[in-house]
């Protein structure tokens, strides 16, 4: 397996990082049986960010091989190795490993062989330089089957690009570079690591997206198959609503609510002035009422968890990217409410006096 990487581990891009402490940027690797990729995997990993500080998140998601093995035969005081009880899925090992990361930048990585761990430096490099949240990478020349992978793919893209307003060019490659932050915001569910773009949408992550390498699989078998398909359509329309009414669903079950009811008020209304020719328009106004009235109090319910959420995690639904202060902030300055605040001279945080 030599030489299978066209290895590219010159960089040494951020001196000055790397001689503060703290890592610079982990490398978050989810792993389903994978046992022949993971020391050819871990070996170009090392070989590129060799100049880097570092650290591997290597997440087993239940493997069945010899997986974790391979792993601890590894080893390495760079290599963090989590092992899940069960297979949970690609999305919630990614989610593990981002959680248990601990560098300034975060670059999510394929255990199959088929990204190019090359390619990160030069995205870190893109990310810093432009202050993006997410350098994510599109598989400009993809080594994979027309049918059973490019095909469906390229709909899936098309329809996500099309119904979210988020335009990049491919949504499924997992070679992806992200600030802490941003990672952490992201709220990785189900199997929500194909929207990750979306998802980072939602958050006001700033993003761009850069051509990276593509290999052909060369050990173990794809996870992937048409079989996800009917998956990522329901994903799909979880990510319109999230995108569009999760802060406000009564806009969308409102109007569909009241739609309803109103049709339903006036077809009653056209059988009462037809004195109830029949019954066959009763019962449709009657059951076009009543749904309209079902959609409103299901909008009114989704509020009410839309507000129970946010004010029980203590969490907003806004994302704050900076807040900048004019050199009176040394001193004391007094809110809208008459509450005085000091700058905090250790941490730089506002402190009411």
């Amino acid at each position: 397996m030599e030489g299978f990487f066209d290895l590219h581990a010159s960089y040494d891009l951020f001196p000055e990082i790397r001689k503060s402490q703290g890592c610079q940027i982990s490398i978050v690797i989810p792993l389903f049986n994978e046992q022949d990729n993971v020391p050819h995997l871990l070996r170009a990993v090392r070989d590129t960010m060799k100049n880097f500080d570092y650290e591997i998140v290597a997440v087993d998601d239940g493997s069945t091989d010899n997986t974790v093995k391979m792993l601890r035969q590894a080893g390495g005081e760079r290599l963090k190795i989590i092992s899940m009880t069960r297979n949970f899925g690609q999305t919630s090992a990614m989610a593990a490993g981002i959680a248990h990361a601990s560098g300034e930048y975060i670059a999510t990585l394929d255990g199959d062989l088929q990204n190019d761990p090359a390619d990160i430096p030069a995205m870190l490099e893109h990310a810093r330089a432009g202050h993006w949240d997410i350098v994510a990478g599109y598989r400009a020349n993809r080594l994979d089957g027309w049918l059973l992978r490019k095909l469906p793919s390229r709909i899936a893209n098309a329809m996500i690009r099309n119904l979210t307003g988020v335009h990049l060019r491919d949504y499924g490659c997992t070679l992806k570079v992200f600030k802490r932050e941003a990672a952490e915001r992201l709220g990785l569910y189900g199997e929500l690591h194909r929207f990750i773009p979306v998802l980072g949408n939602i958050g006001g992550a700033r993003m761009t997206e850069v051509p990276v390498r593509h290999h052909k699989r060369r050990f173990g078998q794809s996870k992937y198959g048409l079989g996800r398909t009917t998956r990522v359509l329901g994903d799909l329309l979880l990510m319109v609503y999230m995108q569009r009414w999760m802060r406000k669903p009564m806009h969308l079950f409102g109007a569909l609510g009241g739609t309803f009811l109103a049709a339903g008020m006036l077809l009653l209304l056209w059988q009462m002035l037809k004195l109830f020719s029949g019954t066959t328009g009763t019962l449709a106004g009657l059951a076009l009422s009543l749904g309209g009235i079902v959609v409103i109090l299901m909008g009114l319910i989704a509020e009410m968890l839309m507000r129970s959420y946010y004010e029980g995690s203590g969490k907003a639904p806004y994302v704050i990217r900076e807040i900048m202060h004019g050199p009176e902030t040394a001193g004391e300055t007094a809110n809208r409410n008459g509450h005085s605040f000091r700058q905090d001279r250790r941490t730089g945080e506002p402190v009411r006096s």
